[in-house]
């Protein structure tokens, strides 16, 4: 398995585009994107589990019922939630995609990701259709991600090309994803594409045990948002054999999703509003998986931990508070942690009392970018990674005048 060029249209018979159609003020920022397929695909998508959900996510789920979808059509400036109307329009954002693209309106996804409560007016979508339509190709990929950006700093893509059946396969993604981001079944918005053919409940399958380890485990300021949503298509044009029961086949299709979701997981983290670093809390030695997952993301969500990662203090003390109110619970007498970057590594707790350590060459290592806390438990062989982010100054000015 590698790492290509190419995010969403690496894959054989995709393409995409993305334009300003006036959803936005800012014209300089694209707010309509489109994925499609050349033929049918077989489909899966899990949701955000907050009880106030997205307009679109209702639409989604009654077109995708069958296992099947064409396109993936997502607006960004306004999230179409809390909308007495917004069912409406998320229905009509489908029957616009369908007409333009001359498919069945129930073989489109509908997205929206932005402003909660502003009414969302469809007539700028359906005015931008046409032109959304003609510049669907390979290369404008790029645009359909800078299209359902919000308040993201970076685009997040990835691509991964790997065999199966003799048949070079691909894994592309998108996401978008900075503030409100805790998720409870995957994160914000990702669109992924593949070229396998898989059927349509291993393809759920798949996502739904993926997430766990990768979305789930991501974590900026402990919101989780009205409207996230992951969802794929599997076109099948690579050529292998349909995938439709669980073996080798679909273990190596499990292993290169990962590898995309993970990617994803770390730029959704990396690029955490107002963020200086990415913090990735590795635990190991957790008697079960769970407590590995709980705790690792205890500890990525720690608003104390975070605000000492952005002074790079390596206030210690703050992780083992974070395992100890964690749901599952270890021994914490059994604890050890330390601080890792590329400037180096500090031990600073053995068996969960302290250690002596240079406060110098601490304050080095957690002055890097990209910092690893690394958490042995000592109890058992399970072990997880959770990926979050630094709190800074900039999260509330970024917040603060979100709307206005």
């Amino acid at each position: 398995m590698k790492y290509i060029d190419g995010g969403i249209t690496a894959p054989k018979g995709f393409k995409a585009n993305g334009i300003h159609c006036g959803i936005r003020k800012n014209k300089d920022k694209l707010d309509l994107a489109l994925i499609v397929s050349d033929i049918k695909a077989t489909t899966a998508s899990v949701y955000t589990k907050n009880e106030v959900k997205g307009a679109p996510i209702y639409i989604t789920k009654e077109n995708t019922k069958d296992g099947f979808a064409q396109a993936i059509i997502c607006n960004s400036g306004n999230a179409n939630t809390c909308n007495e109307n917004g069912l409406e329009v998320a229905k009509a954002m489908c029957d616009l995609t369908a007409k333009g693209l001359n498919i069945d309106s129930l073989d489109v996804i509908v997205a929206s990701t932005g402003v909660i409560g502003q009414k969302l007016d469809v007539s700028p979508i359906a005015k931008g259709m046409e032109s959304l339509v003609e510049g669907l190709s390979v290369s404008n990929g790029k645009l359909a991600q800078k299209a359902i950006m919000t308040t993201d700093t970076i685009e997040k893509s990835v691509a991964v090309s790997f065999v199966i059946d003799n048949k070079v396969c691909v894994i592309g993604g998108i996401a978008k994803g900075s503030g409100m981001i805790h998720p409870n079944m995957a994160t914000m918005l990702s669109f992924i594409t593949t070229d396998v053919a898989i059927s349509s409940d291993l393809l759920l399958k798949a996502l739904k045990e993926d997430i766990i380890d990768t979305f789930n485990m991501v974590s900026v300021d402990q919101d989780t948002s009205t409207n996230d949503m992951v969802s794929i298509l599997a076109n099948g044009m690579a050529g292998n054999n349909l995938i439709d029961k669980i073996g080798k086949d679909f273990n190596t299709f499990k292993k290169a999703l990962f590898l995309v979701t993970s990617s994803l997981s770390k730029l959704i983290a990396k690029d955490g509003e107002g963020a200086t670093k990415i913090i990735e809390c590795q635990v190991t030695g957790a008697k079960n998986k769970c407590t590995a997952r709980d705790i690792s993301k205890s500890v990525i969500c720690s608003n104390l931990v975070k605000t000492a990662m952005f002074g790079a203090d390596a206030n210690w003390g703050r992780v083992l508070c974070a395992i100890g109110y964690a749901k599952y619970k270890t021994d914490v007498n059994k604890v050890d942690l330390s601080f890792i970057s590329k400037a180096g590594q500090v031990n600073v707790c053995k068996g969960g009392f302290g250690l002596d350590f240079d406060e110098i060459k601490a304050k080095e290592i957690l002055s890097q970018d990209e910092i690893t806390i690394k958490v042995e438990l000592n109890s058992g062989k399970s072990k997880a990674t959770a990926y979050g982010c630094d709190l800074t100054y900039d999260y509330v000015k970024i917040n603060g005048d979100y709307r206005t």
